[in-house]
């Protein structure tokens, strides 16, 4: 009988490691567009791992009475204030900061990748306007709202224009330094090839600076986001900012943290579009992938 025993044993032992093995086997003949998104979803949750470890904590600090409730809301009663703001005028808001921070971004950025054309392929334009750009961007963002609200009032203007000035400087900024870290061996051979001027452009400076230009590009729509919460808080009947200032001035801190959770998630969801494409349009290169 314990033969008998030992050998299903054994044969339980086997039948599991062969089906292991043949899971594993069909999981490997996979089309690689499954297993990429496999990859993917598992890199998503793993990302997922950090924010809800601090909600559970937070969750049980607040409840247990460690951290007082109306100091830090628990984060299943932020989660009902949200839920009540979403019936009511949180899209209204989502929509007005929305429509500035992309307006000014693209106003900034698209100014910025002009300058920074302009100044990388030109020691004259440097000459001429790095100093200027290097005193203005030291300048800090609330430094500009008295001045945009003398000249433009308290209208959308005075906010796109503050936005695109913090989008511009780290366009600019990585756009001038992706042109000059280009590798002149490059050039060489685009010379030696007798490029016309569009052509080094478009087969040499462009793909050699797009990098660089993404990782500006990306910066400069973070700081966009940050520069928007400036405007908002100081002039504004509409959008995050102001729904921040409305959470503060009624002591509500759920309110607050509710509208810091959205511009986190919008900041994400922004910065992953210009992610997206970043991959798209680089899919040639060959880096470390860590």
């Amino acid at each position: 009988m314990s033969n008998a025993r030992g050998s299903e044993a054994s044969g339980g032992g086997i039948g599991s490691s062969a089906r292991a093995q043949v899971l594993q086997e069909e999981a490997s003949d996979a089309p690689p567009v499954v297993r990429r998104a496999r990859g993917h979803w598992r890199t998503r949750l793993k990302g997922l791992a950090v924010p809800m470890s601090i909600l559970l904590m937070l969750e049980i600090a607040v409840r247990v009475g460690w951290v007082q409730s109306y100091q830090m809301p628990a984060p299943s009663e932020i989660a009902t204030t949200l839920t009540d703001l979403a019936d009511g005028a949180l899209w209204k808001h989502i929509g007005a900061s929305l429509t500035r921070v992309l307006s000014g971004f693209v106003i900034g950025a698209g100014l910025a990748l002009v300058f920074a054309a302009w100044v990388g392929l030109s020691r004259e334009a440097e000459a001429y306007l790095e100093p200027t750009f290097a005193g203005l961007r030291s300048i800090p963002s609330l430094a500009w709202v008295p001045l945009l609200l003398l000249w433009l009032g308290i209208g959308e203007t005075s906010k796109i224009v503050l936005i695109a000035i913090g989008a511009f400087f780290p366009v600019y900024l990585n756009g001038v330094a992706a042109i000059r870290n280009i590798d002149r061996k490059l050039v060489e051979v685009g010379t030696m090839y007798r490029f016309s001027q569009r052509q080094m452009i478009v087969h040499v400076f462009l793909p050699a600076a797009l990098p660089g230009l993404f990782t500006g590009l990306r910066s400069g729509l973070s700081l966009a986001w940050m520069f928007l919460v400036a405007a908002e808080l100081i002039a504004a009947t509409k959008g995050l900012g102001y729904l921040l200032s409305d959470g503060r001035e009624t002591s509500r801190p759920d309110i607050v943290l509710a509208a810091i959770i959205v511009l986190a998630v919008l900041g994400k969801l922004t910065d992953g579009v210009l992610a997206m494409l970043e991959r798209r349009f680089l899919a040639w290169r060959d880096t470390f992938k860590g």
